[in-house]
Parts: structure tokens; sequence; C-alpha cells
């Protein structure tokens, strides 16, 4: 692993990432970059002219490589910031508008819309640029397409935070993609007009219609086509809630991901198919042109996804290297591809796609030679499994970590459905693409169309069964940020040692289990000494929390079964770390917390508690009181409202607050209310 960092571009891609990082967190315009990009690149020149032009290492020339490498980083960011320009649609928006949009993606519906990202190309007269979140009230008529052109009379309206702790920030991550608004429309508001022109998303979106299209006539079924969109295609949306979860449950949801594995086995069969080819006059030329060609083509109609750009990248320098006949580093390829996919699209750095699929081939390419070199079977068959299970260990080690980070759950029985598909997923593959020419052509034999129906059935089927073993699904895994890099620490140190014993390698392997042990100690002191009072939003219900320590007591108005299964509550654990929770069905009407009395209104509406001094009040269940008396009544310092009110209530409290001057809390627009020690 560390090889790669002795590798220059390995060196430059390292403070790409932390420029990358830079930028993302700090506002610089670009303006104030162009000058020092400017300066680095004199005082480099510079440097290499008095370094008598010779690439030989000059410590003050590295660094300013480095530095140079940096600010770019952070250029390349702050270009792709949209709000740094002054036509982004945000700074023409008036109480009333009128926009000119057009659909650049189709993203997968939620139960009571459509969902599309736009681009903002007009409003109110002017030209402007700009990504939206449009969602469409789902209704019979057919869906919009990439490219369609709609004329809206929309409420721009940011995207919520979320309401409760430790929950995925959805608008973080539209923040990553450049999308600061949404927009709620209904078919009776929306006009489509004329397409202008035909964008290559556009073309691409037209061609995966038409293949979708002629599937559907051969007859296939609604889940086998969903999966062969997400194999073929690329398109997941169509894959069920259901089937997405039994794949996830089963470890194999990297089969529906188009990613390395995929483009690596269609570069084998291409090999193979493209052979005869050699036979002719520049016969290796040709091949390796139609061998590009495909790859490139199936990229396009595959979306162009940070993982299949770069595993397509990836595998065309492979394919150069066979025929120049010259060894290809994979290292080299993968730190390459990255680098220049980086370069140009800072934002894939943040995509979990992205980070899965460099750390799996990183995974493979280090950790299973040293697992498969344990042993050494004689017969062909038996060699061939133990290759494909050596790959999946070392794939799922190589994420593991990184997985817990994000899903935290982890799929016990993964060998066994990898076992069961990767030996057949060359088939698979190239079947497919049998199937969509010989379907677009419409000559496809109902022998083949069964053989394949069944086939992609079978997998399915076997995939719903691994995942419903649920003694081998490992769920609510806690994992934090400090403790997945200590965990990388670790396995680094550990391949280093598997690789060559050393002295030094040892003394690395110790410090990172010391690191380790450090980061587990640490944060299960800071669960033990912290203590907090929360408010949960829970529409028409009420959730209250209070934490000592490890120790978290529930007070709440759900049925026992319910808060069971609240997600609420599971995500607060996985969030905290290691507590117990200890849930009560019933509602407490004073609680004391630290040296604050908290008092409990619900739709008794009693509020007078003799002498006790009151500092907040929470408000649950609509009581029918006037709060204009309370307040003048306990004179707390904050009035704090959950999501049991009638909205119609809150605002009317949110006024009489505002009117007498004392904070208001609703958790159903700032959130939790928490309350800390």
């Amino acid at each position: 692993m560390l090889k790669v960092f002795r590798f220059v571009p390995g060196q430059f891609c390292f403070f790409l990432i932390a420029g990358i990082l830079v930028g993302s967190n700090f506002k610089v315009e670009p303006k104030y970059l162009f000058p020092i990009l400017l300066i680095l690149l004199s005082c480099l020149l510079g440097s290499y002219y008095f370094s008598n032009k010779t690439f030989q290492r000059r410590y003050h020339f590295n660094f300013i490589a480095y530095a140079l490498v940096l600010v770019i980083g952070i250029t390349s960011t702050s270009i792709h910031k949209d709000k740094f320009y002054k036509n982004h649609y945000s700074y023409k928006l008036d109480q009333n508008n009128l926009a000119e949009a057009r659909i650049l993606e189709v993203l997968a519906p939620s139960n009571y819309h459509n969902k599309y990202v736009v681009e903002i190309e007009i409003i109110n007269g002017e030209s402007v640029f700009g990504k939206v979140l449009f969602n469409l009230e789902k209704d019979s008529f057919p869906n919009y397409s990439v490219d369609n052109r709609l004329f809206l009379n929309p409420e721009f309206r940011e995207v919520n935070k979320p309401l409760n702790p430790y929950y995925f920030n959805y608008r973080k991550y539209l923040e990553r993609k450049e999308i600061y608004h949404q927009v709620t429309s209904n078919r009776s508001e929306v006009l489509m007009l004329t397409n202008d022109k035909t964008t290559l998303l556009g073309l691409t979106e037209t061609v995966r219609k038409s293949i979708n299209s002629a599937l559907e006539k051969q007859g296939f079924k609604e889940n086998e086509l969903a999966v062969m969109n997400a194999l073929l295609l690329g398109q997941r949306s169509e894959v069920s809630k259901e089937l997405l979860q039994s794949y996830a449950n089963a470890g194999a949801i990297h089969i529906l991901a188009l990613s390395g594995l995929h483009v690596g086995i269609i570069l084998l069969l291409l090999n193979f198919i493209l052979k005869p080819i050699e036979r002719l006059r520049f016969g290796k030329s040709l091949k390796l042109m139609l061998i590009i060609a495909f790859l490139w083509s199936f990229a396009f109609v595959a979306g162009m996804s940070p993982s299949i750009i770069r595993a397509v990248t990836m595998f065309t320098a492979v394919a150069i290297g066979w025929q120049s006949k010259r060894p290809t580093n994979v290292f080299h390829t993968l730190v390459m591809s990255m680098f220049v996919l980086l370069l140009f699209r800072p934002s894939f750095l943040f995509e979990v796609g992205f980070q899965l699929s460099y750390l799996t081939v990183y995974a493979i390419v280090l950790i299973q030679p040293l697992i498969y070199n344990i042993w050494k079977p004689k017969f062909k068959i038996s060699d061939y499994l133990w290759q494909l299970l050596t790959v999946s260990i070392a794939a799922q080690l190589g994420i593991l970590p990184l997985s817990l980070f994000y899903f935290h759950q982890f799929p016990g029985l993964f060998f066994i459905s990898n076992l069961i598909i990767i030996p057949f997923l060359g088939f698979i593959l190239g079947c497919g693409f049998l199937v969509i020419i010989l379907s677009l052509l419409n000559l496809l034999p109902k022998q083949l169309f069964e053989l394949y129906n069944e086939v992609i059935s079978y997998m399915n089927s076997a995939v719903d069964w691994i995942g419903r073993q649920e003694s081998f699904l490992f769920r609510e895994i806690p994992m934090t940020l400090l403790k997945m890099l200590a965990c990388y620490l670790f396995l680094m140190a550990l391949i280093s040692i598997f690789k060559r014993w050393t002295y030094s390698r040892m003394m690395f392997l110790l410090i990172s289990i010391l690191m380790l042990q450090g980061v587990v100690i640490y944060e299960e002191y800071n669960v033990k000494s912290k203590s907090e009072w929360i408010v949960f939003h829970k529409s028409r219900q009420s959730i209250f929390g209070k934490r000592i320590g490890g120790n978290v007591k529930i007070n709440h108005s759900l049925d026992s079964t319910q808060i069971l299964e609240e997600n609420i509550l599971k995500q607060y654990k996985l969030g905290v770390g290691n507590v117990d929770l200890i849930t009560k069905n019933e509602m407490i009407k004073v609680e004391m917390f630290r040296d604050e009395t908290i008092l409990i209104i619900d739709s008794l509406g009693l509020y007078k508690v003799p002498d006790m001094n009151l500092s907040i009040v929470v408000l649950r269940e609509s009581p029918k009181i006037n709060l204009e008396r309370v307040l003048e009544s306990l004179q707390p310092k904050i009035i704090v409202a959950d999501g049991s009110n009638y909205k119609s209530y809150v605002q009317r409290w949110e006024e009489t607050c505002i009117q007498q001057k004392t904070p208001f809390h609703y958790t159903g627009q700032k959130g939790t209310f928490v309350l800390k020690k």
C-alpha cells in the first residue's frame, strides 16, 4: 500500500484529495486562487531552472509541486461550486417566479412523487443556471424524460435538515451535488415546452428506453427486467426496495452496481470473442480499437456513473498494456484514473460508490494473494472456487470498515452468494448483451428468452433465500469516523506484516493496535461522561429521552411494540455508541435535569405547579391553553413544542412567543431539542 506513495502521481493524488477536502469545507472564491496558482507555477518553473533543469530530488522543488497540486485541488472544487457565479438562479429569485427548466436526471420515485433533477435555464426572463430537485405528484400521465423542457411557476424551498440526531443528511448530500432547493408541483401547474436540443444525457436515455421497450415486448417479468437494467444498463431505479434489500442482506448488492468486476469480465469476453481479428493485418490494433470503443459505449449507455468511468478508464489502460505487451501496474493505473477523475469532478470523492469501488480493487490486489497462498488446491475446480472465495473475502475485508460506517450491517453469508453468482456472471453479462441485440432486431429465439429469464429468476430466488437468513445478518453495528480510520490503519499494518516480517513493520502493527484500542477507550469514555435531555421529533407522537452516561431512559406515547422498531432510537443508538435504552410507555409531567426544571403540558392543559422554579416548558398533544397566561405565570426561559401538536396551534404559539420575546423551539422546523450537561 505504501508503494503507491512512492509513485509520484500517488503523492500528487494525496495532495489533490487534501485540496478537495479544504475546498469543500472552506469557501474560497476562484478569483483569489488563480493568482496563487500563477505564483506557485512561476516558483516551480524557477525551481526547476535553478536545479540545472533536472528532476533530481530537490526538496524545494517537491514542496512547491505539492503546494501547487494542493491549490489545484482547492481551485477545482471552487470552480465547481455553482453559487460562486452571479448568474446562479438563487440570486435572481423573487416572491413570484416563472422558470423554464430542462430535466437532467430521472430519480427513483417516492411513494407520492416522481423525482427529477432539473436545470433552471431561465427565471423571470433572465438566463441563469443551477440544479433543483423537482418533485412531481404522481398521476396516470406518462413520466417526463431527460431533456424534456418544462415551464414552471415554482416555490423554491430549501431541502430540510434531518429533524432527529444521527439521521442521513439529505440536504448535505444534495449540496455536494450543487442542488440547493426543491420544487414540488402537480401536473396541472407544469407546462411542457418543445425541446430545442438533444444532450448527451438525453441521447443515453433514448437508447436505454429503446432497449427497455424491446425487452418488454419479449415478455420479461418485472423483477427480471429490473435486474437486467441494473446489470446491463446501470440503472437500479426500477429494482424494487424488497429485492434491493435482499441483495444487500445477502452481501451481493455489488452485483447490481456496475463496477470494475463487470467491466473486467466484459473485457475478458471481448478479448476472447475478438481473438480471430488478430490474424488480419493490423488486426491487433483493430481489436484494441474495437474493445475500447465497446467499453466506452457501454459506459455511455450505463449513464457515465463515477464507478463505471473509473472502471472503464482503468481497464482501457489494461487493454492498451495487453496490446503493447507491457505489464500494467494495477496500483499505478488506479491512482492515475483517480487523479484524472477527481481533477475534473472533485465531488466524486464524496460519493459512496466511488469510495467503495476503489477500496474494493485495492483490497483484492493487496489482500487476495496473501489469503490465496494459505492453501494451494491440487485440482482446477477447487482452485477456481478457492480463488473466487479469496477474492470475495479480500473485497469484504477491504470495504468492511467503510461499509459499517455508512450502512452499519454485515452480511455473514456474503461468500455463499458470491460463490453462487460470480461463476455465472460472465454468462449472465455475455448472454444479456446478446439478448439485447437480438431483442432490438426482433430476432430473439423463444428458447434463449426462456433460458435467460430463468437464470435471472433463479439468481433472484437464491439471493432472496440467503438474505432471509436473519441469524447471519449482523445489524446495527456502530462505527464512527475515528474508529473507521483506526481500523484501516490496523488493516494496513496487518497486510504489511503478512507480506514481510520485519522489526519496523512489527512496531507499526503494535502502534496501530494501540491506536485502535485508544480510540475505543476514548469513545467509551466519551459516552460515559455525557448527559443530555432530548425531545425527539415524531409526527403525532411524543418521545423524550434522558441520557446519563451509557443509560438512556425513553418516555414515549407509542405502542410498546412500535417503539422497538422505531428508527429514531435505532439511529440515535448507532450515533451515540454503546448505550442501553430503557423504554417506558408513559409520559412524565415534570422532569429534573441538571439545574433545570422541565414542565410538560399535555392535552389536559394543567400547568399550575406550586413552589417550583420552571425554566423549560414542553407542549405536547395540542393543549388548549392561553400561552400568554402560561408565560406570565411560569416565566420560562424557552417554550418547546414537539411533533404531536397541530401545526395551527404551533403557529399561534410561535407568534405569542415572538410578541412576549420568549425563545420558541418547534421540533418540526428546528429538529430535536437537546439540553446538554
